[in-house]
């Protein structure tokens, strides 16, 4: 996301201005980048402006890959109905703050549903 600092002008622009997109009716295809970069310098001209063109992908999506994007998937669909279940929301909730302050503990509540729900999968696929 791009950020824009408004003054009486603009004093900087960082982030992409604009991405190009997978339909190609709604899109561009270049990326327009903004970078601004804060350093002790002396040039007060920080601010660069990048066109990139669209890249496609000249290998094929490997087994690996496919598995990782099925892993990913199957764990976001696995945390979304657990979140929604409300006979576990008290008990997970009890138990990411008994873990929490422990060394190695999840810090954030969405982390240790990532990794409960990942530890899950990973047993089901072992056990097979």
């Amino acid at each position: 996301m791009a950020k824009v600092n408004w003054s009486a002008g603009i004093d900087s622009v960082s982030g992409a201005l604009s991405k190009p997109g997978k339909n190609p009716q709604h899109c561009c295809n270049k990326m327009l980048l903004g970078t601004h970069r804060v350093a002790p310098t002396e040039s007060p001209d920080c601010n660069r402006i990048y066109l990139r063109q669209k890249v496609k992908r000249s290998t094929a999506v490997t087994a690996k890959e496919t598995a990782a994007r099925l892993r990913f998937a199957t764990v976001a669909a696995a945390i979304k109905t657990r979140k929604a279940d409300m006979m576990k929301v008290v008990q997970d909730q009890e138990t990411f703050l008994a873990q929490r302050d422990l060394p190695g503990g999840k810090k954030t509540m969405n982390a240790w549903y990532w990794y409960v729900e990942g530890q899950a999968y990973d047993q089901a696929l072992a056990n097979g």
